[in-house]
């Protein structure tokens, strides 16, 4: 027998829907990933993108378990002298939610092309609409 492998030309990708309601937030994050490098199908391949499309609803409803709320923080560089920035999560999800969710999934895959092109296939919503019904996404469910 040999091993197929999957090229770019052919590979079939499907929308799936993420209700974060109650889900913690890294887990949440975690499923996203592995289905934005396709760990889910059968023919998944390292050095290939293979990954589907994602949709994750209902950010501000995701939690964070323990004292992660006030000890977690986002912290970044403008890149001025003295210009280290610092907001603790409690305030990241009360104003951008969607944005704490982008950064849990930006951090669960690879630094490489393949991890910033599964990057541009997520999209993420505070809350339970969203613009892609005309894409006709299947609901994500273990």
């Amino acid at each position: 027998m040999s091993t197929t492998m999957p090229k770019v030309a052919e590979i079939n990708r499907k929308w799936y829907i993420i209700d974060a309601a109650g889900q913690p937030l890294g887990r949440t994050a975690a499923k996203a990933a592995a289905i934005l490098r396709g760990k889910h199908k059968v023919d998944f391949t390292p050095n290939v993108d293979c990954g589907d499309h994602v949709i994750i609803i209902n950010c501000g409803q995701a939690i964070l378990t323990g004292k992660k709320l006030d000890q977690k923080f986002e912290i970044w560089h403008t890149g001025w002298i003295g210009h280290l920035k610092k907001v603790s999560y409690r305030d990241l999800m009360e104003k951008k939610p969607e944005h704490a969710m982008f950064l849990a999934v930006n951090g669960m895959l690879p630094n490489n092309h393949i991890g910033r092109t599964s990057m541009k296939r997520l999209r993420v919503y505070a809350g339970a609409e969203h613009k892609n019904a005309a894409q006709k996404p299947e609901l994500w469910t273990l």
